[in-house]
């Protein structure tokens, strides 16, 4: 996938704040015999960052692809803020950039040199190219490296360069299409600084992802696509909650206590709790988290001191299995 990057209007000047971002329905594509999607639903209000997930095959490429009119759809509509993708492509590739799996640079150049092509295309003078060349490479951390040709920057640092590039018309609608694949921790790190500053500033990001945790902090609703389809669509705390609730675990300081802790958790949540003598925990459901405090006052009371005590939701690895993992027959 290629980055694309079109001259218009900016994130605080679309009016597009009563509106959703993106509005899908029943969008299908077919590739042969295989429908690659297969009946999408989406919603993506203003302002947000919006997450997809799905397994590889899910489908998730491809949405992106016909929502920044880079596909047409074989069936079903969708607007981005008010513009059909079809019947007004023009207008929509005005408003959204879209960041791709693999960076669209050229190798040969430097990144300046890159970024000063890319916003020649988008019809920037000479003087404005370079300026603005110069804002991105000093907002990515790239201006050391400015006059070095593409084949010796690092992965991180062409990643860094894709996203600069999708930014040089701030458009109010950014799709970024796998964004930190193949990053160390510290600049998968500045990349999610970088889209919270973007969101901050008004843009809206539809945001598709392998890394669970990426999704867990940035998005304010994820969608879970599989098959095509799209499966769940809420916001990471609904969605952990739709696989269970919390936990309560509990560790006496003396391991001695384990079993006294056990019948004293049971009574006042209500519920039996698993105990690991060997591991001096208590583990118990949590379908009251009032009810926490109750425990340490009861535990108090029988002179039962706490080592450590943590209340745990799902993870999102384990919504993710339960949505996408196989079902039982």
């Amino acid at each position: 996938m290629t980055t694309t990057t079109t001259a218009g209007p900016t994130a605080t000047s679309t009016g597009a704040g009563t509106a959703p971002a993106i509005e899908a329905t029943g969008l299908v594509k077919r590739f042969g015999s295989t429908r690659a999607v297969d009946g999408v639903d989406l919603v993506v209000p203003t302002g947000t960052v919006y997450g997809v997930l799905g397994p590889n095959g899910a489908g998730k490429t491809t949405t992106v692809r016909m929502l920044a009119t880079l596909l047409k759809p074989d069936e079903g509509s969708a607007r981005v803020f008010g513009y059909d993708v079809t019947r007004d492509s023009v207008a929509v590739r005005s408003l959204v950039g879209v960041t791709g799996q693999y960076a669209s640079v050229d190798e040969d150049l430097s990144g300046r040199e890159n970024l000063v092509l890319f916003s020649r295309l988008l019809g920037l003078s000479r003087q404005a190219s370079r300026r603005r060349a110069d804002d991105l490479l000093e907002e990515f951390g790239l201006t050391e490296a400015a006059t070095r040709p593409l084949k010796d920057f690092s992965g991180g640092m062409r990643r860094r360069l894709d996203l600069a590039a999708s930014l040089i018309s701030t458009p109010p609608l950014l799709f970024l299409d796998e964004p930190t694949t193949g990053l160390d921790p510290r600049t998968r790190s500045q990349m999610w600084d970088t889209i919270r500053r973007l969101v901050a500033g008004g843009a809206t990001v539809l945001l598709t992802t392998q890394y669970l945790d990426e999704a867990d902090q940035l998005a304010d609703r994820i969608a879970v696509i599989d098959h095509g389809r799209v499966i769940a669509d809420d916001t990471a705390a609904e969605l952990k909650r739709s696989v269970g609730g919390s936990t309560l675990v509990l560790s006496p300081a003396d391991r001695a206590d384990v079993a006294r802790c056990a019948e004293l958790v049971e009574r006042v949540l209500g519920t039996a709790p698993a105990l690991s003598a060997e591991a001096g925990r208590v583990t118990a459901p949590l379908h009251r988290p009032d009810l926490v405090p109750d425990v340490l006052i009861a535990l108090r009371d029988k002179d039962i001191e706490v080592a450590t005590i943590t209340v745990a939701q799902p993870s999102l690895d384990e919504v993710f299995l339960a949505l996408t993992g196989p079902k039982e027959a």
